[in-house]
């Protein structure tokens, strides 16, 4: 079979023939360094998350259920399981990998998707890499790039053609698709019939069901992780789904046009807090108030709010679940005002019975603002009016959420994060391990092989270390 194949009256010049030139036919050597160096920096704190996210009961779960449903003894289509070491099917090693991730939200995310990428592309590329022991470390960024890059239009495609907000698993199994293709070397009419059936399996779940009633469904990405791989392999053998609505239809042809040229990698955020990205403006404005007036819990008599729509829809009480905590706004803000950062022990365990932390909610109300519901999604934007004790009222003034391109972290910061959340885990000496091979990857004679190394097995220690504030 030709490695190029048409098809249909304008091939030569639709999305699908220059999606498959991009995905499968772009040398790393061709991606601007700027792209590389931030692909290392995503992969590293979504690798971060998973090692957190570990020892929570969904990930647990979704471990186990993996080895239960999804087996496979085939080396080409098995893998180890992120920081566990049993085998399972690539799609089931990846789909545990995606729902651990997902079920700690601190993961990275794009702003005009609504959703996230990395829970679902990192998973693909760590299960996929086990049958490549030659891939290069910037072959595995390249790789890791395309899904960011395929994922994020697909997301934007299908919320602008459609009117219920479905979860980030609807979409981010369209970048898993792109991962797989090129890494498993599918060809064009494979690639096609993979984007495909992907996005016609894809759980097209309704994200503010799990908003009005918080779980661990959380954002559908293990689903969407596994329908990506599934549906890869089902066309790399001969099974049919194309086309891809969302990448085909004349309708979306605009959020293709730029493929190549943007780089939506650049423009991820990288989430200083595991809570949801509604609730990090009202944070943020909250803490830089707290700093500026050095403010103590005692100081602060009452809080008011105003943010976006979404935001003000967040859980409203004291949670008695992790899941509850990391979808509440006014849990995020009183947490920040008593300790002063929000932690993974502070959204689970005793965390959620906190005595001061439901006192200073107590506190806290939430409005919605126009203003700042007509900024998004480009924007998450919250302003914060704070009354303290002896009567002064501070105002942040419009504060947009930290951590994107608006405000970005720095690396060091990046890199902080991520040891706050690997080495309590882990251990220092192979948190620092994974964090030098993974910024390392750019390194022309690099090997994905050295990271995945420290990858699988699971951890020596599990005792959670106090964690430092950053």
């Amino acid at each position: 079979m030709p490695s190029h194949r048409r098809e249909g009256p304008d091939a030569s010049t639709s999305v699908a023939v220059r999606l498959a030139d991009f995905v499968l036919r772009r040398p790393a050597a061709a991606f601007p360094a700027s792209v590389l160096e931030q692909a290392r920096y995503l992969l590293l704190d979504t690798i971060g998350i998973a090692i957190a996210a570990g020892p929570m009961e969904a990930g647990r779960i979704a471990r186990d259920t993996a080895t239960l449903l999804y087996g496979s003894t085939d080396p080409r289509h098995s893998a180890r399981m992120l920081f566990d070491g049993r085998r399972a099917s690539i799609a089931g090693a990846a789909y545990a990998a995606a729902t651990q991730i997902d079920n700690l939200d601190g993961h990275d995310g794009y702003s005009p998707t609504k959703g996230h990428i990395g829970v679902a592309v990192v998973p693909a590329l760590a299960a996929l890499a086990e049958a490549r022991p030659d891939l290069s470390g910037p072959e595995a960024l390249a790789s890791l790039i395309v899904g960011y890059e395929i994922a994020g239009r697909a997301g934007i495609a299908l919320h602008a053609t459609v009117s219920d907000y479905h979860t980030s698993g609807a979409w981010n199994a369209l970048g898993v698709v792109a991962v797989a293709a090129r890494l498993r070397r599918l060809n064009d009419h494979q690639l096609r019939q993979a984007l495909g059936i992907a996005e016609y399996h894809g759980p097209r779940s309704q994200m503010m069901r799990e908003i009005a009633n918080p779980t661990m469904l959380h954002d559908g990405s293990g689903v969407g992780t596994l329908i990506g791989l599934s549906a890869a392999v089902l066309a790399e053998r001969g099974f049919t789904g194309a086309p891809a609505i969302t990448i085909e239809e004349p309708e979306v042809a605009d959020h293709w046009q730029d493929l190549g040229a943007f780089w939506q990698v650049l423009h991820q955020y990288v989430k200083p807090y595991p809570i949801c990205r509604w609730a990090h403006a009202a944070i943020d404005a909250t803490r830089g108030l707290c700093q500026a007036h050095h403010l103590e819990p005692a100081d602060i008599s009452r809080v008011e709010v105003n943010s976006f729509h979404y935001a003000a829809t967040l859980f409203d009480g004291m949670p008695d679940t992790t899941s509850k905590a990391q979808y509440s706004l006014r849990f995020a803000v009183a947490t920040f005002i008593i300790h002063g950062r929000i932690g993974l022990e502070h959204i689970s365990g005793s965390g959620l019975e906190d005595a001061a932390v439901a006192d200073m909610l107590s506190r806290i109300t939430v409005l919605e603002s126009e203003r700042h519901s007509a900024r998004f999604p480009a924007g998450r934007w919250a302003d914060v009016a704070i009354t303290t004790s002896d009567g002064r009222i501070l105002v942040s003034g419009d504060v947009h959420a930290r951590g994107g391109p608006e405000a970005p972290l720095t690396q060091t910061e990046i890199v902080a994060k991520y040891m706050e959340f690997a080495a309590p885990v882990l251990g220092q000496g192979r948190a620092e391990a994974i964090r030098d091979a993974v910024l390392s990857l750019n390194d022309r004679d690099s090997l994905f092989s050295d990271l995945s190394a420290l990858l699988y097995d699971p951890p020596v220690i599990t005792k959670m270390l106090k964690r430092p504030a950053w």
